[in-house]
């Protein structure tokens, strides 16, 4: 695996860098946060990459910053985000804005971005929630005690289950997180979220 590079961009079209490293031309794709940040001057311009492997190709991905590179594993391993949809994501908001975006449960706003619908927009905000606050960013301190967290492994399920009966994100979370009860089963929960309302 390929952690990073460090040499001098001979050329720039977006998404892609051409990164010269010892005498190798590296063709990085990068998101637009970080392309516009990339100095063409610059000698020793440094890239922390993440190498897709697939059968037709091998493509490099580049971020100007450790956060970037974390945040993009972790959409990626959202079934349905592929490294190109990940890469729009990141391309749309910054690390920030994304993390503030999952946390406030805004589906619309991430559903702004190209390639992604409102159905996976609610799909990475259930699924990252938790992967996001036992994340260690670099940049963010402190970004992952925002996270609500709940004890109960069936509360995801009882969100779900509410999203489906026609709740907000939002408003299922928190009828849910209004429970203290850590033991309840998917179904006892959705009755009390239910009767809080």
């Amino acid at each position: 695996m390929i952690g990073h590079l460090k040499g001098k961009i001979i050329s720039k079209n977006p998404p892609e860098v051409l990164l010269e490293v010892g005498g190798i031309g590296y063709e990085i794709l990068c998101p637009l946060s970080t392309f516009y940040q990339l100095d063409n001057a610059s000698e020793d311009t440094l890239l922390f990459t993440h190498l897709s492997i697939k059968e037709d190709a091998h493509t490099l991905f580049g971020f100007i910053t450790k956060d970037e590179k974390s945040i993009f594993r972790e959409l990626i391993r959202v079934n349905g985000v592929g490294p190109k949809v990940a890469l729009a994501i990141l391309s749309h908001l910054s690390v920030n804005s994304l993390i503030e975006c999952i946390s406030s449960e805004d589906a619309d706003l991430l559903a702004k971005t190209p390639g992604i619908g409102k159905k996976t927009a609610l799909k990475l905000i259930v699924e990252l929630q938790d992967r996001l606050s036992k994340l260690e960013l670099v940049g963010s301190p402190g970004i992952t005690n925002e996270f609500k967290q709940s004890g109960n492994p069936n509360s995801i399920q009882a969100i779900e289950a509410l999203q489906s009966l026609g709740f907000k994100t939002k408003e299922a979370n928190k009828m849910v997180s209004k429970i203290s009860e850590q033991n309840l089963s998917t179904e006892q929960l959705i009755r009390l979220a239910l009767q809080n309302k």
